[in-house]
């Protein structure tokens, strides 16, 4: 497989996790669940959930339209290790944050590692 198709395969990963972040007022019922916190943590959950949902389908901007400069000048390879890197710390995450062992977190845990896998095979090659 081309690295250039692996660095497609990165944005549509990115695409799809902006997609499921969409999603948490209606998976995680925040309309109701995030009431029940604090006014700050309200704002400030929902505002950390927007600006990843921006960084995600920045990162698939890059990665799907400088594919080619993200392989081949130094800059571009350090946007790919530090957003192989924060895969990786987020994967980490789940073991310290989420004790729970439900098919959803694990399923969760999976995707997580498949990011940063994903992430990090442009970097090896």
């Amino acid at each position: 497989m081309e690295t250039t198709t692996i660095i497609y395969i990165c944005g549509f990963y990115n695409i799809l996790l902006a997609i499921f972040h969409t999603l948490f007022w209606k998976i995680f019922k925040w309309n109701e669940t995030l009431d029940k916190g604090t006014k700050a943590t309200k704002i400030i959950t929902q505002i950390m959930n927007i600006q990843l949902i921006y960084l995600f389908l920045f990162m698939a901007f890059i990665y799907l339209f400088y594919a080619e400069e993200l392989l081949k000048s130094k800059i571009g390879n350090a946007i790919l290790i530090g957003y192989a890197g924060f895969w990786i710390v987020r994967f980490f995450q789940q073991f310290i944050f989420l004790k729970q062992k439900g098919k959803f977190v694990i399923g969760l845990t999976i995707l997580f590692l498949i990011g940063a896998i994903i992430h990090l095979i442009p970097i090896s090659i």
